[in-house]
């Protein structure tokens, strides 16, 4: 019988599909480093805790395909997995209204200090004072950094808030330019006039900490970062600079550099930022569907089938 690796949290319904096709094996994460005792698997089901390079590809030379439960793959080295032959897949599509659901969240709570006047309230301080006014969302202008799914979607939940968007991809996109959902600006452009700047660009050597001092120069003061992508995406240094010197207005963080997010991180104790643990694609309804698609991707490697969202190709 064909054999299956698995190191995620597989519901038991899922679990008990695949083992009546497959030999399914657990692997905990953390255990890369000496795969031989769990045999020789076709394909591997798992999650960004389990790290995937060429060291852990010549262990398993049976290896066909890994199923990435989850739409960020930088757990992976992809270009080592293709030189081994081995597919990869994630659980894109699936997940892009929960995350711009999220963003749209953070803009608003930024913008008119949701999170802020929740502590203070608690804190007893409505009476005889009221809380200090806050900045408008209708009106003003969003600035999207990656033009994909989550993009777009987020692009459309802003429309009936009367939001201009303007949006940078390496290149134009004329479909959406032609919609008038958004439109393309140059780097400089888009930063110089977004009050919201958000982040929705994979973590690859290209892009990591691409987001730099220079940038948040180019920034008005009165403006806020939103990142729902990969925390590493930006220079926390300098992103922690642009808070603490009121180079920005402030900033509303989903991810992080390490997660969980350190007890120390100077993050913790800045008013101008908010900060949710990771929860973009945390709904009962998307962390479902994307699990349903890491399992098909799984069963659809175990039997030497292509898997529906394939992130590499491989000839032959």
């Amino acid at each position: 019988m064909t054999t299956i690796f698995n190191s995620t949290d597989v519901p038991a319904d899922l679990l008990q599909a695949l083992k009546a096709d497959f030999d399914v094996v657990d692997v905990p994460a953390g255990t890369e480093s000496d795969l031989a005792a769990y045999g020789a698997p076709t394909a591997w089901i798992l999650d960004g805790d389990t790290k995937i390079d060429a060291g852990v590809l010549a262990q398993l030379p049976s290896l066909k395909l890994v199923s990435n439960y989850g739409v960020g793959y930088d757990n992976i080295i992809v270009d080592d997995a293709t030189a081994a032959g081995v597919i990869i897949s994630n659980t894109p599509g699936v997940l892009d209204n929960a995350v711009a659901e999220v963003t749209l969240g953070l803009i608003l709570g930024i913008a008119r200090g949701i999170v802020w006047s929740d502590r203070w309230i608690r804190n007893g301080n409505w009476g005889p004072e009221w809380a200090p006014l806050t900045g408008d969302v209708h009106g003003a202008t969003l600035g999207i950094v990656g033009m994909g799914r989550i993009g777009r979607r987020l692009a459309e939940l802003v429309a009936p808030l009367g939001m201009r968007v303007l949006y940078h991809n390496r290149k134009p996109n004329p479909e959406i330019d032609n919609s008038g959902l958004a439109h393309y600006a140059e780097w400089e452009t888009m930063l110089a006039e977004s009050d919201f700047v958000s982040l929705h660009t994979p973590l690859t050597e290209r892009t990591r900490g691409f987001f730099t001092a220079e940038d948040f120069a180019l920034m008005k003061p009165s403006a806020y970062l939103i990142n729902t992508a990969r925390g590493a995406v930006v220079d926390e240094a300098a992103l922690l600079d642009a808070l603490t010197s009121n180079r920005i207005a402030g900033a509303a963080l989903d991810v992080f550099v390490d997660e969980p997010l350190r007890k120390d991180s100077p993050l913790l104790q800045l008013d101008n930022v908010v900060l949710t643990p990771h929860i973009g694609s945390a709904t009962v309804h998307t962390r479902r569907a994307m699990i349903e698609l890491a399992v098909a991707n799984v069963a659809a490697g175990a039997r030497g089938e292509a898997p529906q969202t394939p992130v590499n190709n491989i000839v032959g």
